[in-house]
């Protein structure tokens, strides 16, 4: 049951390693925390599942939100386009357009309607795949954003988007999740995971996941096709 006196959070929870992680902090710090997913389309449904076991590890309500990303296209994870097996130079293709502007935008609607001035997600800018939405710059504006556009920025109620894995390498990503007792294994991170959750075991998301295991020095609980 929520605590009326604890300060309210909206937490997005895509089911990845990432956002479980971060649950975990917000948790940590003493927030009640409002989980949110959003379905756009993704190629990797079985993330969802995974989302609402992490949502649910700690019995805090979850919504799931439908955007209809498919429909526009322009991602290896929305549209007909290979999910590449290998990096490369620039954006890859896996980048989905707008997405987390999109996501905050849904979390900071939710937050205006709970009260919560707190919005935090799982954006990383040092072992990750090179996505724009994910620097630190994004946030920062998305949070000026949020400030200016709101009933609640413009009477006063300071809306903070926080981001506390976004300077961690993954190695620290896990150390952290560890110390806080998250369950890795039912979690998904891989970009064409099988309906049962399991990893391909070779696109960025599984090298980026496997790496901040090893250089953690922890075993790897993924389950793997």
């Amino acid at each position: 049951m929520s605590d009326q006196r604890q300060p309210r959070a909206v937490v997005l929870v895509s089911g990845g390693m990432d956002s479980a992680v971060t649950l975990a902090i917000a948790r940590a710090q003493g927030y009640d925390c409002y989980a949110l997913s959003v379905e756009y389309g993704q190629r990797h449904a079985s993330e969802l599942a995974a989302a609402q076991r992490v949502a649910a590890r700690y019995a805090i309500a979850h919504k799931t939100v439908h955007v209809d990303l498919r429909s526009i296209g322009g991602s290896a994870l929305t549209d007909d386009i290979a999910v590449p097996e290998q990096g490369g130079d620039g954006i890859p293709v896996t980048y989905v357009p707008a997405r987390n502007t999109i996501m905050l935008s849904i979390a900071l609607g939710w937050a205006e309607v709970l009260g919560a001035q707190d919005i935090f997600c799982g954006v990383n800018a040092v072992d990750y795949s090179g996505y724009p939405d994910c620097r630190p710059e994004f946030i920062d504006a998305f949070e000026c954003l949020a400030n200016l556009a709101t009933k609640a920025g413009v009477e006063g109620a300071k809306l903070s988007v926080q981001a506390p894995l976004i300077r961690l390498s993954k190695a620290d990503i896990v150390r952290r999740g560890l110390e806080l007792g998250v369950d890795f294994a039912t979690t998904v991170s891989c970009y064409q995971a099988d309906a049962a959750g399991r990893a391909c075991g070779h696109c960025d998301a599984c090298r980026l996941r496997a790496l901040g295991f090893a250089d953690a020095g922890v075993a790897d609980p993924t389950r793997y096709v």
